[in-house]
């Protein structure tokens, strides 16, 4: 009889699994973030092995519906030093792959006063897939970003006293 060989099972990964590629900090000081939803994103092979390689930037990104399609405009993907004749446009309209029906709930919120689809993180999901979350957002005034920044000094405070005390 021949005896079963122990196999290792490889442990599952708990939680959602994210390498994130770039991420957008500026959006969350600039905008006040209201909803968020995860996206697929339409690359090109080039694009994406710049993507692996983490050259992508987010800072003037932003989301626009047109014909019942959403496009990110202005994301930035420096091209690929290996794909010779094959390569992208840096800044060339990417389409974003949603349902019918998230597109008509955003679309129709995007559509009211001063509200913008402004991308937060471009990440490779746990299939290997790339992924955006976009969110919807309000822009800050100026005070209101005076609030914030005196508000986060404040906790920073508190928390060197506290620190201090022990």
């Amino acid at each position: 009889m021949a005896a079963k060989k122990n196999k290792k099972k490889k442990p599952k990964a708990t939680g959602p699994f994210r390498r994130v590629v770039a991420e957008n900090r500026k959006a969350r000081y600039e905008y006040e973030i209201l909803d968020t939803l995860e996206c697929g994103i339409a690359l090109v092979g080039s694009e994406v092995k710049s993507l692996r390689e983490g050259r992508v930037s987010l800072n003037e990104a932003y989301a626009k519906v047109k014909n019942g399609e959403v496009w990110l405009l202005n994301c930035d993907i420096a091209e690929y030093k290996h794909a010779n004749q094959f390569n992208h446009e840096r800044r060339r309209p990417r389409k974003l792959l949603l349902h019918r029906r998230e597109i008509r709930k955003f679309a129709a919120q995007a559509a009211e006063k001063g509200l913008t689809l402004v991308p937060l993180k471009i990440y490779f999901n746990q299939r290997g897939l790339a992924k955006v979350q976009l969110a919807l957002c309000r822009g800050k005034r100026v005070f209101d970003k005076r609030e914030a920044m005196k508000r986060r000094e404040s906790q920073r405070e508190m928390l060197r006293l506290l620190h201090r005390r022990r």
